[in-house]
């Protein structure tokens, strides 16, 4: 079966670690954040935030702030023409009566959507992306002064990829992963 462009797109998306030293065009940018924007969420309550990093000296500064210590493996996040802070604004009924009731955090997977069609449209634009949960949460919080109703989601780091592009990872199957009308294989 052909792929559609959309499948495409997905297929040849992969998480970037290693940027060219060249900023992100304005509309680029903005063109991700429409994406991530225009994501379902749970009730319609858009709990998605973003807090965006395109001057490189607040980049550094951030960096030496949240990819200290233990952090240092992402140090990789400073060179990217963009970084992306994804907060999360709770909502009472949708999402913290949803998670008391059946135990899932709905905001979380709502960022998940959001973040997933910022990536996309990364990819789509010939931009890279990586989503990063291993940085100081705390210390991200205090240099931006961000109030506790939000909370901290992750980070996206976005810029042109240095070449050559990563390689495909293996995937499961599909029989592996998604049977119909029946559990299991």
């Amino acid at each position: 079966m052909d792929q559609t462009p959309l499948q495409q797109i997905i297929g040849r998306r992969r998480s970037v670690r290693r940027f060219l030293d060249k900023p992100v065009e304005k509309d680029k940018t903005l063109a991700c954040l429409e994406a991530a924007r225009l994501a379902p969420s749970a009730e319609n309550v858009q709990p998605w935030r973003f807090v965006v990093m395109d001057d490189p000296d607040l980049r550094r500064a951030f960096g030496r702030e949240a990819f200290s210590g233990i952090y240092g493996r992402t140090r990789f996040a400073e060179h990217a023409g963009v970084l992306i802070l994804v907060l999360s604004k709770p909502d009472i009924l949708a999402n913290r009566l949803g998670q008391g009731l059946q135990g899932i955090p709905f905001h979380y997977l709502d960022i998940g959507i959001s973040g997933q069609q910022l990536v996309l449209q990364a990819s789509e634009l010939g931009l890279g992306a990586c989503w990063i949960g291993w940085f100081n949460v705390r210390r991200a919080r205090k240099f931006f002064k961000i109030p506790r109703r939000y909370k901290i989601a992750g980070l996206i780091a976005l810029g042109y990829p240095e070449p050559p592009e990563p390689h495909p990872r293996p995937k499961k199957p599909l029989a592996e992963i998604a049977w119909f009308n029946r559990f299991g294989g």
